[in-house]
């Protein structure tokens, strides 16, 4: 039976202060409290209170994710202005130290900071996360096996993390290289079924590794209460549009590689040691760099290969009917990554915190 591919869409908010540009926290708590009474289950908290989570409904198509994503952005802006802060979508703070950060009152987060320790402490990133409606956990798996590919170059356009520490990191999503820091991350190896999968998920809580699946925190992953593949490796974008582009391109992948397995033809599955060569060049240079072509065994420029990608799925485009979110692609590699837009604005002006500035306004662009 063939999925739905229906969308949810999780983006992750820093609240800022506007006369230092730092990230705050105590207010922070308050304004969740606001939000859940406005947004309800919109609205979550995350592990560090200077961060606010939003997701969507269960949307039917790109254009009820749109219309959604787009409200709880404006809802958010307008709710942090009345608390006095300011919502920036950026992967990572450009100076903040997670040092100064406090931890939101939660037994499941006291858990993961008694686990991890500094580890869990430093982890102060802001991700987007995409799931996909796949109703058959067995075709959820085949799609995830073959998804892993195309993960690097879909991080790629999603690059929005130059900073740490108020340093250049020379990576363009630094984000990644602070959550690898975290067990059972990265890119997952092939599973040949669903109940492979389940094996290695009940050894893990037989032997006291996790209590749960979502302790699982692959850049993609079946999501284990929710029948979705979720693809959880992207920066947060600087624009709502780049979000939505971003859905549309994993929901269309998805569907194509499900029309794919039907037809008993199967993408090609690559090791997870090679694939990982083309996550760290995505993370090291984004839309710049060159990401290798494993069937030709060369280097191609990222921005060629995007080209490439976006041919592979066009059918897939047109029966989703996602042509306008796709299109914004054609934006996103004209203008650059939320990254690239960063690290310009710092060669401009020398400024961490005229960067902060461009990423709150870049926030509300659109809305």
């Amino acid at each position: 039976m063939r999925p739905t591919f229906t969308l949810g869409i999780e983006e992750e908010y820093q609240t800022i202060d506007p006369v230092t540009r730092d990230l705050r926290s105590h207010i922070a708590t308050e304004m969740l409290a606001q939000g859940k009474l406005r947004l309800e289950e919109r609205v979550k908290a995350e592990m560090h209170q200077s961060v606010i989570e939003v997701g969507t409904r269960v949307c039917r198509n790109i254009e009820e994710a749109r219309e959604d994503i787009f409200d709880l952005r404006r809802n958010m802006v307008r709710l942090a202005e009345e608390n006095g802060l300011v919502l920036v979508a950026g992967a990572t703070h450009p100076f903040a130290d997670w040092r100064a950060q406090e931890i939101y009152p939660d037994p499941r987060y006291d858990k993961v900071v008694e686990d991890l320790q500094l580890v869990a402490r430093s982890n102060l990133i802001f991700g987007l996360h995409v799931h996909v409606g796949i109703e058959d956990r067995e075709a959820a798996i085949r799609v995830m096996n073959s998804l892993r590919y195309f993960l690097p170059h879909i991080l790629a356009l999603s690059t929005n993390s130059p900073f740490w520490l108020g340093m250049e990191t020379g990576y363009k999503s630094y984000r990644a290289k602070v959550f690898e820091n975290f067990p059972r991350t990265n890119l997952p190896d092939y599973f040949a079924s669903y109940s492979e999968f389940e094996s290695y998920v009940n050894l893990l809580i037989k032997t006291n590794c996790i209590d749960n699946a979502k302790k699982i925190w692959w850049d993609v992953r079946p999501h284990p209460f929710f029948n979705t593949v979720e693809v959880r490796i992207c920066d947060i974008p600087l624009r709502a549009d780049e979000s939505i582009a971003i859905a549309a391109l994993i929901q269309a992948t998805a569907l194509k590689l499900w029309k794919l397995h039907s037809d008993n033809i199967d993408f090609r599955q690559y090791s997870r040691a090679l694939l990982m060569e083309n996550k760290f060049r995505a993370v090291r240079y984004g839309l710049d760099g060159k990401l290798i072509d494993f069937g030709k065994q060369q280097e191609v420029p990222e921005r060629d290969l995007i080209l490439e990608y976006l041919r592979f799925i066009d059918a897939e485009v047109n029966e989703l009917d996602s042509r306008a979110a796709i299109n914004y692609i054609h934006t996103m590699l004209h203008h650059g990554s939320g990254a690239d837009r960063q690290l310009r604005v710092y060669r401009e002006t020398g400024d961490l915190k005229a960067v902060v500035d461009y990423m709150a306004a870049e926030t509300r662009a659109g809305l």
